[in-house]
This record gives structure tokens, sequence and C-alpha cells, in this order.
């Protein structure tokens, strides 16, 4: 890019012109659903979820166990403020607004790297399209985007963003850790974090829902290896050539379809201890790399990158949404060092784009093994292992880097 083209780019209109004209196709493209009072994709559950509170008083996760932390009804309710029939274009506006927010955070400074990132975040929105606009993830992530880039700054109002956002939809909390970890702030960060729980814990409990507060841990304990998933692939495969007693099941309680049989009930037994094997493991590294004098800012979007990559490797659930956490963590590590994290930001919107592919446009061909469709998800949970590997060996690079810093200050 030339030097004149990109100043034009790095200017607050020409971002906002971009800005705009993405939400305002979106809103184009949701324009047939809001006119005729439908909505897309899970926001179908948040709407009837919000109106069973509202009109018999039947609140998710207060009167009775659920699926979501408690927070996700404070999104779900707030998008029922023009009724029952407009609830998408609601729902749309609070998802422009974080947008906004997490926009202006990234280019408040004028930096090249910020106003690249947000240029970068925005492409990756509009390549995820309809999971980004339609599942409450879409909105978490962009307060993830903001609570890194303020953390430093305001550790307080970042901490408590992240901790909503952890009740809203709990992949936050891998974030959380990573920064509790490496942030200077720690103190701050959990003395926020714990006011915020508390809140949430007294409103629960003054509806008398305290025996369903963490209902939501327990609610995917008993699913299959879902279709999606990276370690399902072998399973799948088993599927698609008809090896053994491998076959897709559809869950139709939970709208979900699962490999059963053949390899994927042994990996599906081993999922949730590699799970916090990993974890544990990245967050030894993470206090290995902050002893020998890494970088902090780096060292957080890192370390939240391996920590939410090895959340979704290592799931039994592999849903298109989960694309948006890693999408918010790889914007905020260009903002820091776009140089340094181009790798990941190229992969990232490989990732968007098969992961695009896969659902929805060739979803149904997926369901059906179709092998063609299958060879494209496998290439997406190849990329989300690379992605992994790439955040892991970033994490030990900067512990290595710091400690030639420290000798060199010796």
């Amino acid at each position: 890019m030339s030097e004149t083209l990109q100043h034009k780019f790095h200017q607050p209109r020409a971002l906002w012109l971009s800005f705009g004209v993405l939400h305002l196709l979106i809103l184009a493209l949701l324009s047939p659903l809001i006119v005729s009072g439908q909505v897309l994709s899970d926001i179908g559950y948040y709407r009837a979820w919000a109106f069973e509170g509202i009109q018999n008083g039947v609140w998710q996760g207060i009167s009775q166990a659920w699926v979501y932390p408690v927070g996700a009804l404070l999104p779900i309710v707030l998008s029922a403020v023009f009724g029952h029939y407009l609830y998408q274009l609601a729902w749309f506006l609070l998802f422009a607004a974080l947008n906004f927010m997490a926009v202006r955070t990234l280019t408040k400074s004028g930096s090249s790297n910020g106003y690249f990132a947000a240029y970068w975040w925005l492409g990756a929105t509009a390549i995820l399209g309809a999971v980004a606009v339609g599942r409450i993830d879409g909105l978490t992530a962009p307060m993830v985007i903001t609570a890194l880039l303020i953390v430093g700054a305001r550790p307080y109002l970042a901490s408590a963003l992240l901790s909503l956002a952890t009740w809203i939809k709990v992949w936050p909390a891998a974030v959380l850790f990573a920064v509790v970890v490496a942030s200077k702030h720690r103190l701050k960060v959990i003395l926020s974090g714990v006011a915020v729980t508390a809140v949430v814990v007294a409103i629960v409990a003054t509806g008398g829902g305290l025996q369903y507060l963490l209902g939501f841990l327990n609610a995917q304990g008993g699913r299959g290896m879902q279709l999606e998933a990276p370690f399902t692939t072998p399973g799948l495969w088993q599927a698609i050539l008809h090896l053994g007693d491998t076959y897709v099941f559809e869950d139709v309680i939970i709208n979900t379809r699962e490999v059963r049989g053949g390899m994927s009930e042994a990996i599906g037994a081993v999922m949730n201890p590699l799970l916090a094997l990993a974890a544990l493991v990245i967050l030894l590294l993470l206090l290995w790399a902050l002893r020998r004098g890494a970088e902090v800012s780096q060292l957080i979007a890192a370390g939240s990158l391996a920590l939410v990559a090895s959340f979704i490797v290592f799931n039994k659930v592999g849903s298109p949404q989960f694309q948006l956490w890693l999408v918010a963590i790889v914007a905020v590590g260009l903002f820091i060092n776009r140089r340094g994290w181009r790798f990941p930001g190229y992969l990232m919107l490989a990732i968007a784009a098969l992961t695009t592919l896969v659902y929805p446009i060739f979803y149904v061909q997926l369901y059906e093994l179709n092998p063609v469709i299958a060879v494209v998800l496998t290439l997406r949970n190849i990329a989300l292992l690379v992605l992994l590997g790439w955040a892991i060996r970033q994490v030990i690079l900067l512990a290595r880097a710091g400690r030639k810093e420290l000798s060199q200050l010796s």
C-alpha cells in the first residue's frame, strides 16, 4: 500500500465510513426479518427467553437452570426494549454500539497499528457475517477488545468489563486469567472482578435462584463430541468412510449434531482432562514468562490467545461463533504488535472464511457427510491447532526475549 493511500485510510472519516457501510449492509440484509417481526439464528431463543421472563416471570438462570451464565439476561432483556416485533432491530443496534466502542478504543491513540487492527476487525466481522450478528458471542467479543486495550490505564473498568462479559458468556474468563497472571494491576483486577460477581450473586439471590447460579457449568457435561469440534475430525471421517458403528446423531433438544460411536466416544471421555491440563500448562508458561521479564501487554495478548484457543481445541463443542473469541484477541495483538502478529492475523481470516463456508453456507451438506465439506472443516480444525501452537510458541519467545532484556539492563 502506497504512503498516500495508507494516509487516506488512516483517517477517521475513512474508517467511520467503512464502519457505517458495513453495518448498514448488515442492517439491509436483516431488514426482511426486521420488517416481518422475525429474528436471525439463535436470537429466536434469546427473544423467547426474554419475554418468558417479562410476561410470565420465568427467568432463565434464576427461576430454572440455564445453559448460559445468568449475566446473559442483561443483553437478552435489554434487546426487548422495542417489544417483541422489533427484537431483531434492538439486537442489531446493541451489536453495532458495542462494535463502535471497540473500534473507537482501537483507534483512539491515532496509531497506524490501531487503524489497521480496526479495519482487520471489521473485515473479520464481515467474513463471519450471520454468526457475528446472530449470536451472543458477537456482543462479548467487542467488550473483550475494549477491556484488553484499557487494562493498563483503567484496570478497574477493564476488569469490570471482562467480568461482566464472563457472566454473559464464559469464554472471557480465559482472558481474565491471563490478565490476573500477567498484569501489574492484578489486585485491582481481582477486586473489580469480585465486586461485579458480588452484584450478580446479590441479584440472583434476591430472585431466589442461587441454586441455579452455576448451573451452566454442568450444562455441557453430558454432551458427546459435536460435529464441528476439532477433535471430532477423526470420528467424522470414520462416519464418512462407514468405519465401525460411527454415525451422526441429531440432538433436537439442544439443537446440535454429534458424532457417536467409533473413536468419538474414547476421545470425548478425555476432552475435559485435556482441557484442564492445557490450561494449567499455559498458565505455568505465563508465570514463567512473567518471571523472566516478558513485556506485559504482549504477554497478556499471547496468553489470552493461547488460553482461548485451548478452550476451543480441547472442547466437545465446536460452534462457529467460537471464532469470534479468537478474532477479538488477534485484533488486540495486531494493535500491540502489527508485524509480530501478521501470521495469526492472516491465519485467523482464513479460519473465519473456512468457518463461514461450513456454517451457514454448506452446513446441510456437512451433516449429510459430504466429503468435500468435511475437507473444508478438517482444514479449519488443523488451522486452529496451528494457531494454538503459535500462541504457545509466542509466550515462550516473549519469555526468552524478556530474559535477554533483563540481562542487558543488569
